[in-house]
């Protein structure tokens, strides 16, 4: 693989309010350190086995190759910012981009224009763990590009059941693997059809969408609506055939699966 691929540079956004988290769950147990994180809808700071999400997040990015990492966070971000003076990454530098309001996805990707150096990176969600295989490849291939993951595979793999997938995007791509469309919250999906969990490589082009997208039904500035006005203006972005398990922990019952699923794994960063 030619060095000028490669880019070992990632965003991962952990500026989102957690609606979803902060909702309140009687069924589920939380320690006091869960719950603590779960209120202030910190879903990367959230503890799983002792070690906050982040850190597997960071890990397997590690693990994947990348070393360069900026995290986008909120003007209020003493959690994250004490983890990592506490605990260090061996493997990783670990900038902090803010992100000065919850305006969207797109938005935060935006922020982090200056501290990408017009290098190639990734983009994706601080609350996903991805599998190191699609990092990889991510990684590597050079282009605009996403992990196209199966939905049957996911809901095999990951901790993501049958009727919470099409709460994700269905990608559309065509005969040479290339992405033609994106459809958020689709009411319904088909066996196979291609997932895309928010996860990304982008070029310097994709600023200029960015600041270009309007604002989204919910009235924020969207990266899926982005990417499906990158198409419209002609970026060929690659579909890369992915396998799970993607594990979520978007809510606050995904904390028992997801804290099954790492058991006995120490992230190293």
């Amino acid at each position: 693989m030619s060095p000028q691929r490669i880019t070992r540079r990632a965003v991962v956004l952990a500026r989102g309010l957690g609606t979803r988290m902060r909702a309140a769950d009687p069924a589920i147990d939380l320690s006091p350190e869960q719950r603590h994180a779960a209120d202030a809808g910190l879903k990367a700071m959230m503890p799983v086995n002792g070690r906050p999400f982040v850190d597997y997040v960071l890990g397997s990015l590690a693990e994947a190759g990348l070393s360069d990492i900026a995290l986008v966070v909120a003007p209020d971000h003493e959690a994250l910012r004490g983890h990592f003076a506490v605990t260090p990454p061996s493997r990783l530098h670990v900038s902090f981009v803010v992100q000065e309001a919850a305006l969207g996805t797109a938005n935060a990707v935006l922020a982090v224009e200056p501290w990408t150096c017009e290098e190639s990176f990734l983009v994706m969600n601080a609350d996903n763990l991805y599998p190191v295989d699609a990092l990889r490849a991510l990684a590597s291939i050079g282009e605009p590009a996403f992990p196209a993951f199966d939905a049957d595979d996911l809901v095999r793999s990951s901790n993501i059941p049958g009727d919470r997938i099409a709460a994700f995007a269905v990608a559309t791509v065509d005969d040479d693997g290339y992405l033609t469309g994106i459809i958020e919250k689709p009411k319904a999906v088909a066996p196979h059809q291609f997932i895309s969990m928010n996860c990304w490589r982008f070029d310097a082009r994709i600023f200029d969408i960015c600041r270009d997208v309007p604002k989204s039904a919910r009235g924020e500035f969207e990266l899926p609506e982005a990417v499906g006005l990158a198409i419209a203006r002609g970026m060929r972005i690659k579909a890369i055939p992915a396998r799970g398990p993607v594990l979520d922990l978007s809510r606050r019952a995904d904390t028992v699966d997801v804290g099954r699923r790492l058991a006995g794994i120490v992230p190293c960063l």
